[in-house]
């Protein structure tokens, strides 16, 4: 175990490390530790290896067959004012492992610059590999500089190997796009949650575009957002049934003042017993459950964000 950081730590990087890995010092297990550019800690295991790469930014993480209930927390900071981060983090997960994977980035600006962060991430699963996969954005500051995140997430999943992802953003960042692209095996299972809220005159775009080709191999992403004020979100999915197989795409949004929704589904079934459903609702909040609320004590506003709370969780 790699030396407490805590320390070297002051109150916005614990504050940003606890919103998107729920951590506010050195965590258990694999972890790297990245803070405008440059990696701050780091941490092996006998399972998990954490190796720089040589030709760009970013890092390999290699897990060993057969591993069980390990973690690898890989946050990455931005608090220096303007800083533009690009990383490309791959994964190897060997055959019959199964662990969590935690990432995500918080950026602090109180700035008039631009903070941006594009993390490229490639998962390749082998045979009978699971992986939970954890991913938070969140942005803060009283600076007008805009806080741009676009993660983009590559997966390739040999047979019988499981993706579960949970992505989350709620909170602070001005612009995103966030693009998933998945090349799925015999068996294999990718499941998706993703959870955005925006407000003021935010933008996030979703992208999701995955190749059921491997015989039984199956896709459910469930997207949730709230859109406030005047803000704009876009949710683009596109799945292709190339074997037999299972796809099911579900997206519902709560549309809140002058905000805008756009929802574009896209399934193709290229085999005989491709199975694929798409699921979009685009709506306010129900009148009668604020009623509902209020009658039991509950303000307007706390009635309101009371149904929000439980809409994104």
């Amino acid at each position: 175990m790699a030396d407490n950081i805590e320390n070297k730590l002051d109150k916005i990087e614990k504050n940003l490390l606890k919103a998107i890995a729920d951590i506010e010092k050195t965590p258990m297990g694999a972890f790297n530790i990245r803070e405008n550019g440059k990696g701050i800690a780091r941490n092996t295991t006998a399972n998990i290896d954490i190796v720089t790469k040589q030709d760009k930014p970013g890092i390999d993480i290699i897990v060993k067959p057969n591993t069980q209930n390990e973690s690898v927390h890989i946050p990455v900071l931005l608090t220096e004012a303007g800083f533009n981060d690009v990383v490309y983090n791959d994964f190897y997960i060997g055959e019959n492992a199964n662990v969590v994977i935690v990432a995500g980035c918080g950026i602090h600006n109180s700035s008039c610059e631009t903070s941006e962060h594009d993390g490229i991430h490639t998962f390749h699963l082998a045979k009978g590999a699971k992986v939970k996969y954890i991913e938070k954005h969140y942005g803060e500051g009283n600076g007008t500089g805009d806080r741009i995140l676009n993660p983009q997430t590559i997966v390739f999943l040999e047979d019988g190997a499981t993706l579960e992802m949970e992505t989350v953003q709620i909170k602070g960042v001005t612009s995103t796009i966030r693009e998933t692209k998945g090349e799925l095996g015999d068996n294999s299972n990718l499941v998706i949650t993703e959870r955005i809220m925006t407000h003021e005159n935010q933008t996030a775009k979703t992208i999701f575009d995955v190749n059921l080709n491997g015989e039984n191999s199956s896709v459910h992403v469930a997207s949730r957002s709230i859109a406030r004020d005047n803000s704009v979100q876009e949710f683009i999915s596109n799945v292709n049934g190339n074997n037999k197989c299972f796809g099911h795409v579900e997206c519902d949004a709560i549309i809140m003042d002058k905000a805008k929704v756009t929802s574009t589904p896209k399934i193709v079934a290229n085999h005989v017993d491709a199975s694929l459903v798409h699921e979009a609702a685009i709506g306010k909040i129900a009148g009668e459950q604020i009623i509902k609320l209020m009658s039991l004590g509950l303000t307007e506003k706390e009635a309101e964000e009371q149904i929000i709370s439980g809409f994104l969780k």
